[in-house]
């Protein structure tokens, strides 16, 4: 390209604005920009790998040979900002705002209860808003337009649309209704429950009431002045070649300079799984070279270029595979594979030259590499002057490629499938879609010809590609291959002796985690391939690759009683500030613009679990400010990052680090990325010398006696006469053992600060905290200050779950610590790998139980052995030996004897997570009542029934939490649930499906829980302005559970019930704000933890309410006489004329022996599980809750629907791993996996049950926000009954008898779990039962 075409400065446009950049550094992302140099902050760094969604941003180039604008979503962690030269950029502030009015999309997210946290909101509107624009820029020619107000979009494409993003709040459901309120085939009487109608209402007056949607006035995302730019970026460190022979001449001239790096990009979307630790020196830009751009179909197959997109790829496959006619090819089942590649987001930027250099270069475990390789697939590789063409088996067979080598293209071959060609392609992943490496991917190929005579089959050549099981690249089994290849009539033998054959062929690598699974996996595969070519494979039932796996229609029902007694309290209406959350105007922590000098900072850690530490050290190039220690410390200060009821916390190790993940240092530079480039590249010398060997597990602090002390008071008492019990038992087990692992929090938001120094030696700091009142007090005593030089401010969080209740104290202190020191602000955003390493989580657990019962199923006493693994320090770990109480006393026990301890371990501090502890009882008590009914071979059900309370019986065991008889709801809806749920006709079909279905088996289970809670003290003011305002401080923070929503509707109801006119219109609703917590505003605080918070502050705002009635009533009453009425607004302006103190302070404490109660709930659900992969799909759950009386039964819905996904995660999918040193690595997007859309259930029905009047409750209102979380267990149980049932089918195949009674289920249930329960060679039983069948 002719040097006047190249010019310096990056050109783009933000929403519509021009951008000119001119000083960057290249390794700069969009999001970087985005965030630190405009005003735009919708976009959130959630994981920094692509995987999660939230920093997604809509992206437009301009084709200028064809005039056509192309958008798609991107994300903008990955994407460089020198790649979008010339490119619009639309994020979440720009479809709307508050100044100019809302997009629809906001608003019905708003309306449809959509967004909690709202931290990964404004990502999902936008990755909504891509494929309304898509569909509705290209809608399909044979379809009739939609009606007024909706899009080309169908339900299922809108609800695919947001399949790659994460939320942890809202348990998905209410996300899909926001997205298919839009869609063309939507059904409006399937929508959830919503603000823009009401139940009753007729179905067109419902759709008039949805914001309006105009498909035809859209936003434009590509403004006019970015058409009229020419050349393109070239500037030192970024280069742009547009013709091969500049590229070789650009590579040689880089590489012959000493030390330089690298890196030839497209989507740069390989930094998502390769982090940076050390940024490159020069990147080359690919994309405009034409030959890498190539899309080339002739009759031999089709080319496609190395720079091309994985969505263009996917694109020109389909549109190739419909121009050849009828019927599928190779083309389409690769195509079909690609969707379940990565993300969407990454899709759209990604490369497949990329995806297949990583493979190469880096042995990454690509799908792309060996679906190509199994179709047989060649590339095209340019090699210094040299262009040489070789097979994808070689190619990925070579040493690694050098830099100055480039793949050019892939040439994929055309293959026509038919009734003699078979090709499949095969993945099994921790989630069906989005970002989740497979744990083994194949690709078979057959040409077979069929006998005339014998219907049989002969296999003329065949291609079997497997890999990503723990092997450096894909390979090809050939020595199966040149077995299978010329057998007569394919026989049920040859079919076994190829799988054993390919058991000893598939090896992964020492180290793989599921390995021998990976093994089945494979096994699996091919006899799912080969069996159905076998005359006896005729009426195979296809499980694996099914289209139902290529999208999904959630539906489901949500009950709700509402009131008006008390309104608007009770109403469902919209969560606030759920719409300024969709636009990305809600401001978190991170969002704060940071002060002028401000510095970043990032944690350095321990990656030992007992060591001296000698030194760190840090590297220059990322311009370290300096490395703050437990020596920095000011004189007066204390070495401490935490403080709770239990005691003080170290911030920093000293001279010895006793955990994995424990803080040794901040490091503090320039900018978030240069900190955290420091921080991962720090070198840490250790000693070990005589120091004993650190305590990883319960068993090693059970043998060494190393335990917290729990106080006498938290420890539970027993209950009964244990051996009285055990004498009273017809049967006993003396012996069985359940082991709970941890859980990681991954609230979208990680841990963040801002600290900003102040006049007189005082400190402002900005938290995402739980607990800013103690936070406050933990700097004061750190920095050696009174605590009145504090002041802890803190908005919302981006979810928290327990984990910023303790564990972001040390973060903010240690963010203080340095701002004090070096008298600049200083903010953190801890990265998320640090964050999964350094936070903790739930504690696990080791419970080793004993118990008698009768041969009816009455169980008459249970002992517990229960290792609580602590971590490192003592948190808030003592309230765990309480709170597991909760849900294990649910049923009656008889007698019920336990011994806790708490075990110091040298692992990361566990602390509260969502339902502390009192998951972990649920569990224990369920899995006990299965116990017994599998070893009398009753029905569960039976036994849950036989052995729930009385109502005496609940008094026994808890005493007056079990508060009135007619409170005691669990009888009642436990029976409601069965018959509502059809629970007995679901059970007759389940029965007869499995009878049907050899390799597919369904259960249903019905679970109970009984959740004990409390309320805390918590403080309130409320604040009337001159105006009528009202302005609303609580100590409680709004997490997303819902806290300032009902605090603003009981503001609203306490002081318009008093002070408004019982005939007057006038909503005080909207005149209501609830504003930040501020620790020297607010004094108090506590902790925002329990579930109860939001009662609790409901609770001070009316006391504060009561005594601003107190002194407004009598104005009023004497303004009634005169005038007849009063407006609010004159009353006072009046109030204000008579110097009334219009501002109201209240410290809300229960009354004594109210401060505990029970919360009662069931669900059931059906799940089917995969024999052949150990997949588990949840077909259904149905929960009945008791929320008392709610405050605004939306909120409710949501935080029960969300908590019951998040037990899910726990139950059915996050698998916590540590290293063999305590270390976690389980650290990322990549290996952590919370529920997706694609993982909840398909249907999900939700009752709230209005038990009506609690008189010792907030006005009657019950918690919601914790206890439905215990009712995942259905999940997890439906899945042991099913697998119970294919253990029974196993043991009809097996020469050897199979135990098909009681086993354990571990949690996890990962498919890899399920699979091995089910017979990590089933299919060889059953091939040899069929064998010996003849």
């Amino acid at each position: 390209m002719a040097q006047e075409n190249m010019r310096e400065i990056l050109i783009f446009a933000i929403n519509g604005e021009r951008f000119e950049v001119s000083n960057f550094e290249p390794s700069i992302t969009l999001l970087e920009f985005l965030r630190y140099h405009t005003r735009f902050k919708s976009v959130k760094l959630g994981c920094g790998e692509g995987g999660c969604g939230a920093c997604v941003v809509v992206l437009s180039r301009y084709d200028i040979f064809n005039d056509q604008v192309k958008s798609f979503t991107v994300s903008s962690c990955l994407t460089l900002l020198c790649s979008v030269d010339k490119c619009s950029i639309i994020t979440s502030e720009g479809l709307g705002n508050t100044k100019d009015g809302f997009h629809p999309i906001h608003e019905r997210f708003a309306g449809f209860h959509a967004s909690q946290c709202g931290f990964c909101t404004p990502g999902m509107c936008m990755s909504l808003f891509s494929s309304l624009l898509n569909a509705d820029n290209s809608p399909h020619e044979d379809d009739a337009p939609p009606p007024s107000g909706f899009s080309n979009l169908t339900a299922s494409e809108a609800e695919m649309s947001i399949s790659s993003n994460l939320c942890r709040c809202t348990g998905y459901r209410p996300i899909a209704d926001a997205c298919k309120s839009f869609a063309s085939d939507v059904d409006i009487e399937d929508l959830g429950l919503n603000s823009f109608w009401k139940k009753g209402d007729s179905s067109n007056p419902k759709a008039d009431k949805l914001p309006f949607y105009d498909r035809d006035n859209q936003i434009n995302v590509f403004p006019q002045f970015l058409k009229n730019e020419l050349g393109v970026l070239k500037r030192q460190s970024w280069y742009t070649p547009t013709s091969l022979s500049e590229l070789q001449v650009t590579l040689i001239s880089i590489l012959a300079e000493k030390d330089e790096r690298v890196k030839l990009v497209v989507g740069n979307t390989g930094m998502g799984y390769y982090k940076e630790i050390v940024p490159f020196h020069n990147y080359i830009d690919l994309r405009y070279i034409p030959e890498l751009s190539v899309i080339r179909m002739d009759q031999n197959g089709i080319e496609i270029g190395a720079a091309v997109t994985i969505y263009e790829a996917i694109s020109a496959l389909k549109r190739e595979n419909e121009a050849m006619g009828e019927g599928e090819s190779v083309f389409v089942k690769i195509a079909n594979h690609m969707e379940k590649v990565a993300t969407r987001f990454v899709r759209n930027s990604a490369s497949i030259g990329g995806n297949l250099v990583m493979a190469q270069r880096k042995h990454f475990p690509s799908d792309i590499a060996t679906i190509l390789l199994g179709a047989g697939s060649t590339v095209n590789i340019q090699m210094d002057s040299k262009f040489v063409t070789v097979s994808l088996e070689e190619f990925l067979a070579w040493p690694p490629l050098d830099s100055g080598s480039v793949l050019l293209s892939v040439q994929i071959p055309h293959t026509k499938i038919g009734n003699e060609v078979f090709f499949e392609t095969y993945r099994v992943s921790p989630r069906p879609l989005g970002n989740a490496l497979a744990y083994i991917n194949a690709a078979f190929l057959a040409e077979v010809s069929r006998s005339e005579t014998t219907n049989g089959v002969t296999v003329n050549n065949i291609r079997l590609a497997f890999g990503a099981y723990g092997v450096e690249h894909a390979i090809r089994v050939r020595n199966i291959e040149e077995f299978l290849v010329g057998k007569k009539s394919l026989q049920l033998e040859d079919l076994l002796e190829a799988v054993i054959m390919l058991r000893g062929s598939i090896i992964p690598e020492v180290g793989t985690t599921h390995a021998a699974y990976r093994r089945s996996l494979a096994v699996s595969y091919l006899f799912d391939f080969l069996y159905p070519l076998i005359g006896a494979g005729d009426d195979f039932e296809k499980t694996i690759n099914t289209n139902e796996d290529q999208g999904f229609l959630l539906s489901g029902s949500q009950v709700v009683e509402t009131s008006n007694e008390y309104y608007p309290v009770g109403e469902p209406i919209a969560k606030t500030g759920a719409t300024i959350q969709a636009s990305g105007e809600a401001v978190y922590v991170d969002d704060i613009p940071s002060p002028p000098s401000c510095l970043h900072a990032a944690f350095i850690y321990s990656t030992k679990p007992l060591a001296r530490v000698k030194g760190v050290k840090t590297i220059s190039e990322f311009l370290p400010v300096d490395v703050i220690t437990f020596q920095d410390i000011p004189n007066g200060g204390v070495n401490v990052g935490v403080k709770t009821d239990f005691g003080l916390e170290p911030l920093f190790a000293d001279e010895l680090t006793r955990a994995a993940g424990q803080p040794l240092a901040l490091v503090v530079s320039d900018t978030q990325k240069h900190a955290n480039m420091a921080a991962s590249s720090a070198m840490v010398d250790y000693d070990f010398e005589n120091l004993e060997p650190p305590i990883l597990t319960v068993e090693d602090a059970v043998e060494r006696s190393s335990f917290f002390e729990v106080p006498p008071n938290l420890y539970p008492k027993q209950i009964g006469d244990f051996s009285k019990g055990m004498d009273e038992a017809d049967h006993k087990i003396l012996h069985a053992e359940i082991r709970l692992p941890s859980q990681y929090y991954f609230y979208m938001e990680t841990q963040c600060a801002l600290a900003i120094p102040d006049e007189d030696n005082c400190m402002v700091v900005y938290s995402s905290v739980q607990s800013p009142a103690y936070l406050h007090s933990v700097i004061a005593i750190c920095l050696g200050v009174p605590e009145h030089n504090v002041r802890v401010i803190t908005r919302r969080l981006g979810g928290g779950f327990g984990g910023k209740s303790v564990r972001s104290m040390p973060v903010s202190t240690a963010c203080a610590l340095a701002a004090f020191k070096l008298r600049r602000p200083v903010r953190i955003y801890v990265n998320r790998k640090t964050d999964m390493i350094m936070i903790g989580g739930r504690h696990p657990m080791k419970i080793t139980y004993s118990f008698g019962f009768k041969s009816d199923g009455k169980i008459t006493a249970l002992h517990l052995d229960i290792l609580i693994d602590a971590g490192i320090t003592i948190d808030l770990s003592p309230l765990i030996t309480h709170f597991i109480m909760g849900p294990l006393r649910e049923y009656n026990w008889g007698a019920l004897s336990f011994d806790m301890k708490l075990c110091k371990t040298n692992l990361s501090s566990k602390s509260s997570m969502r339902a502390p502890g009192d998951l972990q009882g649920s569990f224990i008590a369920e899995t006990v009542i299965e116990h017994v009914a599998s070893s009398l071979s009753l029905e569960v059900d039976n036994v849950r029934k036989k052995n729930m309370h009385t109502f005496d019986s609940l008094r026994n065991f808890y005493g007056v939490s079990a508060g009135e008889i007619h409170e005691y709801t669990l009888p009642f809806i436990y029976d409601k649930l069965a018959v509502t749920s059809h629970l007995d006709e679901r059970i007759k079909m389940i029965k007869e499906f499995n009878g049907n279905n050899t390799w597919r088996k369904r259960a249903i289970s019905l679970v109970p829980i009984i959740y004990e809670v409390t309320v805390s003290p918590i403080p309130g003011k409320v604040s009337i302005l001159q105006d009528g305002s009202i302005v609303v401080e609580v100590g409680g923070i709004e997490i997303g559970q819902g806290l300032w929503t009902k605090v603003k509707q009981m503001t609203a109801f306490s002081l318009s019930s008093n002070l408004c006119n019982a005939d007057d219109d006038e909503n005080l609703l909207d005149k209501v704000r609830v504003i930040q917590t501020d620790t020297l505003s607010l004094v108090q605080g506590g902790f925002t933890y329990g579930s109860t918070t939001s009662e609790s502050s409901c609770a001070a705002v009316k006391l504060c309410c009561d005594i601003l009635v107190e002194r407004l009533m009598p104005i009023k009453n004497r303004l009634c006489e005169q005038t007849g009425s009063v407006k609010w607004e004159a009353l006072i302006t009046a109030g204000h004329l008579e110097s009334v103190n219009f501002a109201a302070n209240a410290y809300y404490v229960p009354v004594a022996g109210t401060g505990d109660y029970l919360n009662y709930g069931a669900a059931v659900s059906e799940v089917e599980i995969n024999l052949l992969t150990g997949e588990t799909k949840i077909l259904q759950s149905d929960i009945i809750y008791d929320c008392g009386q709610s405050l605004n039964p939306a909120v409710d819905l949501g935080q029960i629907e969300g908590a019951f996904v998040q037990g899910i995660g726990f139950y059915m999918r996050e698998e916590y791993l540590t290293n063999s040193e305590g270390l976690v690595i389980s650290d990322s997007t990549w290996t952590y996996k919370i529920p997706s859309i694609d993982t909840i259930p398909k249907r999900f029905n939700v009752e709230i049950l209005n038990s009506n009047h609690h008189k010792n409750r907030v006005l009657s209102s019950k918690a919601s926000g914790e206890p439905p979380l215990l009712l995942a267990a259905s999940v997890h149980f439906a899945t042991k009954a099913a697998i119970k049932e294919a253990r029974k089918q196993l043991s009809s195949w097996s020469q050897r008898r199979t135990d098909s009674s009681y086993f354990h289920l571990p949690v996890p249930a990962l498919m890899p779990v399920v699979k091995e329960l089910c017979g990590l060679d089933n299919v060889e039983s059953y091939l040899e039962n069929q064998i010996s069948r003849g």
